[in-house]
């Protein structure tokens, strides 16, 4: 069988000489050929993205990490100062994720892929969890790659949950390299994971046709040397498989 496609929205950012680049990190890249699929970078574009297309296009969607954060405005928050956003890929994400998930195409979300999912549904953010009282600091940790995505926290998820029954357990260690997350889930999503401090950690949409799950971690890292990243992987690249097979 010909192998799947996967799709990967890029960010939009301004690196030399006045030009912007539009670009997806080289990990995540490798996470969707890890799963046997072939990735393609979808340009971020804003309204000027023929969703439809690309919607016919690929069999799944990797939403990916990134060092910019979600515009506020989107779930009800005033500007922050000193805060990297990335409007271009707001204007592409928020949209194509609905559209996704209206046709039925696999969706996975990581770190910033989680949080777009969210904002997406009607969900909102806290923008900054250190802050905030009895909550841990999710920031990466240390000065090399090793450090700063290395195991953080364990895990707990949910009993029958989607990841639970691709995992065979209940808990799990994860790294946590980021700054924001959920305060309110969106409509029609259902918490798979929570961090020690309560934060939600995973979730899946409800009413899904197939795989949508969103995770705050970065499985992407590594994936042979934790057995919940493989799991994760190994679920959305047959999901992924079976909308290929699906349409031929």
């Amino acid at each position: 069988m010909t192998p799947p496609v996967i799709g990967l929205p890029c960010c939009r950012w301004w690196l030399k000489d006045s030009q912007f680049f539009h670009l997806v990190g080289e990990k995540y890249l490798r996470a969707a050929t890890w799963c046997g699929a072939t990735p393609i970078l979808l340009p971020a574009l804003g309204d000027d993205a023929p969703l439809a297309h690309w919607l016919e296009m690929v069999d799944g969607l990797l939403f990916t990490g990134s060092p910019s954060n979600i515009e506020p405005h989107h779930y009800g928050e005033a500007p922050r100062d000193g805060d990297f956003n990335d409007p271009q890929r707001d204007a592409t994400t928020l949209p194509l994720i609905r559209a996704a998930l209206d046709a039925g195409v696999p969706v996975l979300g990581i770190c910033r892929g989680l949080q777009e999912m969210n904002v997406a549904l009607g969900g909102s953010l806290h923008p900054a969890v250190h802050t905030l009282p009895n909550m841990l600091n999710h920031r990466e940790q240390g000065d090399t790659l090793e450090a700063q995505y290395g195991l953080a926290h364990a895990l707990t998820l949910a009993e029958d949950g989607v990841l639970h029954r691709a995992l065979g357990s209940t808990q799990a260690e994860v790294n946590s390299l980021h700054g924001q997350g959920i305060r309110q889930l969106g409509a029609g999503l259902v918490a798979e994971a929570w961090a020690p401090d309560g934060l939600i950690e995973a979730f899946r949409v409800a009413d899904a046709a197939t795989f949508a799950v969103a995770v705050q971690w970065h499985p992407e890292w590594q994936i042979d040397a934790h057995p919940l990243s493989r799991a994760l992987f190994q679920a959305f690249g047959e999901a992924c498989r079976q909308r290929r097979h699906a349409r031929g």
